[in-house]
């Protein structure tokens, strides 16, 4: 199996390391799911992203025994939805994702998006974590006040809140939030899914053209240097290359200015 790439690592606020960049897996399925989580693997890929609202972890799971790296070197990042939506639920939600992935053990657990029950699924998910079937968990999707109301729920502080983020929409006011609980922000659909021309973006590709990186890159270095890690998802082995490139180079403060200027503050897909 080849070496994983190099690659900038978040220490978490209970000490788990994880990668500053990984693969979303949202809507691949099937075989294709299975291609592309080996060929990530097989490109450097350590950090992947399901959900079983996805319907794809038992083809993550597959693809990852299938790859032959060490557990101790992935990072499986998976989520809790509706059906689970209570403390009983919640604990056999844990038990079929653990199940479907083939894992002893889960990385990452979040709650996928902020439940009237939240506070009821949670206990679940740190009993979970104190037994060692968890090594992180945390939530998704949850703005700054409903998280500050979550909070005062909880013993175990989230490790996570993975949130819409990009250049369009770069929640940086979360994101100073968040950091004053220790609660590390992550970006789900770090390219916008395309929208508002992102990969034409006459700033991006100006500065892409000034470091020899393209569009795609420089956004994801963008929010990379904030301090928000990334799970672009791809199906073309090219462009997850292409994604793994953000770690030899640095944007001088004037080049993250240009691109702060971007954000219109309002999210693109209605989450929030």
């Amino acid at each position: 199996m080849k070496g994983r790439t190099d690659m900038d690592m978040v220490p978490l606020n209970n000490g788990v390391n994880m990668p500053m960049l990984g693969l979303g897996t949202y809507a691949l399925r099937g075989g294709d799911c299975e291609r592309c989580v080996l060929e990530a693997l097989e490109l450097g890929y350590r950090l992947f992203d399901t959900a079983q609202m996805y319907g794809n972890e038992r083809e993550v799971g597959n693809a990852l025994r299938r790859g032959g790296v060490p557990r101790g070197e992935l990072f499986v990042t998976t989520k809790l939805y509706r059906p689970s939506a209570s403390y009983a639920r919640a604990k056999q939600g844990i038990e079929a994702s653990l199940n479907a992935l083939q894992l002893d053990f889960i990385d990452l657990l979040l709650i996928h998006e902020p439940y009237r029950e939240a506070e009821e699924m949670y206990p679940a998910l740190e009993e979970a974590y104190r037994a060692g079937r968890l090594k992180a968990i945390g939530v998704s999707n949850f703005n700054a006040s409903r998280c500050e109301a979550f909070l005062r729920a909880c013993t175990v502080i989230p490790a996570v809140n993975q949130v819409e983020a990009h250049i369009f929409f770069q929640q940086r006011g979360l994101l100073e939030e968040m950091k004053k609980h220790g609660t590390h922000m992550q970006a789900w659909s770090p390219f916008a899914a395309g929208k508002n021309d992102f990969f034409s973006n006459p700033v991006l590709r100006a500065l892409g053209l000034a470091h020899n990186k393209t569009p795609a890159q420089i956004a994801l270095k963008y929010l990379v240097q904030l301090g928000i890690s990334v799970i672009p998802k791809s199906s073309h082995r090219e462009r997850m290359r292409e994604n793994l490139g953000i770690f030899d180079f640095q944007l001088p403060d004037e080049d993250m200015q240009r691109i702060r200027a971007l954000d219109g503050g309002k999210t693109l897909f209605g989450w929030y």
